[in-house]
């Protein structure tokens, strides 16, 4: 099998915000934008990877999801415990310098994890957690 990773999920409930972070603080391009109001899906993804992208997507949109389903999925957006991506960089000290001095939330400072890695996190407007790490 030759698999690749095309798109991956993260939720929004502003896509406006989450629209200008991932633009204008990460630096992402705009792959598509449709939709309207908070039922917006707006992809992105790194301008040096066009086959790689991330779907900035209402979290509810299904159908399928009861009442209970979507408070759940609300609370944990809110506690920032529903969606998560891990990114990477080989200037992890400027990309936090940048990233702090912006409205990103720091969750952690640079840190050299116990299992191998030197990696910082933010949140972005929606609560998702950003992981970057440290390429070597």
């Amino acid at each position: 099998m030759d698999l690749t990773i095309h798109t991956t999920f993260l939720p929004h409930d502003d896509p406006d915000a989450s629209l200008a972070f991932w633009r204008d603080t990460l630096g992402f391009e705009v792959r598509s934008d449709v939709g309207s109001g908070r039922m917006r899906w707006i992809t992105v993804g790194p301008a040096k990877q066009p086959g790689t992208s991330i779907l900035l997507g209402p979290p509810a949109a299904d159908p399928g999801i009861t009442d209970d389903e979507r408070r759940t999925i609300t609370e944990m957006m809110a506690k920032g415990t529903y969606g998560w991506i891990i990114l990477a960089t080989a200037d992890l000290d400027g990309t936090f310098e940048r990233l702090q001095v912006s409205d990103a939330e720091v969750v952690q400072e640079p840190t050299n994890q116990p299992y191998g890695v030197r990696d910082c996190a933010f949140r972005d407007p929606a609560g998702n957690l950003i992981r970057i790490q440290e390429t070597r």
